[in-house]
């Protein structure tokens, strides 16, 4: 990585706000590109921190939610997680967002780690908790825009539903990544 050692951070030249958008708000940055000199502006989304959490039952069977997203215009199949709320710790809202969303509850939970969505322009990350030995303790606790269905999963049903497509958000992914090995119960890639 030698090329790397080369790479500068580009100077910040002004800043200025945009649209609040509910779920992020638009920043726009003026920066020089140290290897050029020439000024650019660049879109940058202000996004509250995120969470996502593996939570696996007594069975080891994976709790799973299933919701239509506005994005993409259809029905998913994800972990349980959501947005970070202002002043709140990322291990409290893991917690939260697994109780509301699927009515689960648990009381192992293990830090996996954070990634960033996207750092071209999202400013966030979103943070991967394990849940073992999860629960169904509580009727759920939708916003007013969700409306979710829970199901939970074998390990070789996950695998099957990743490489079927109908697992495919990215954050789910990393989030799985990190707790099971998903290639394919056979554990040949398909060809």
């Amino acid at each position: 990585m030698n090329d790397a050692q080369h790479v500068r951070p580009w100077p910040l030249l002004a800043r200025e706000s945009g649209p609040d958008l509910l779920i992020c708000r638009v920043r726009y940055d003026t920066l020089s590109n140290p290897r050029t000199g020439a000024q650019l502006r660049r879109t940058v989304l202000e996004t509250p921190q995120w969470c996502n959490v593996v939570a696996f039952t007594p069975q080891r069977r994976l709790v799973v939610v299933r919701q239509f997203r506005f994005g993409s215009s259809s029905i998913t199949t994800e972990i349980p997680g959501g947005v970070v709320d202002r002043g709140e710790e990322h291990g409290a809202a893991a917690r939260r967002e697994l109780r509301e969303e699927a009515g689960y509850t648990s009381s192992d939970w293990r830090y996996l780690g954070c990634v960033e969505p996207n750092p071209a322009f999202h400013d966030n990350l979103c943070h991967h908790w394990l849940a073992l030995d999860a629960q169904p303790t509580h009727a759920q606790e939708l916003d007013p825009g969700e409306d979710i269905a829970i199901a939970t999963l074998s390990v070789d049903e996950v695998r099957a539903a990743i490489w079927s497509g109908e697992i495919r958000h990215a954050l789910v992914l990393t989030a799985l990544s990190r707790v099971l090995d998903l290639r394919p119960a056979n554990g040949h890639l398909p060809s």
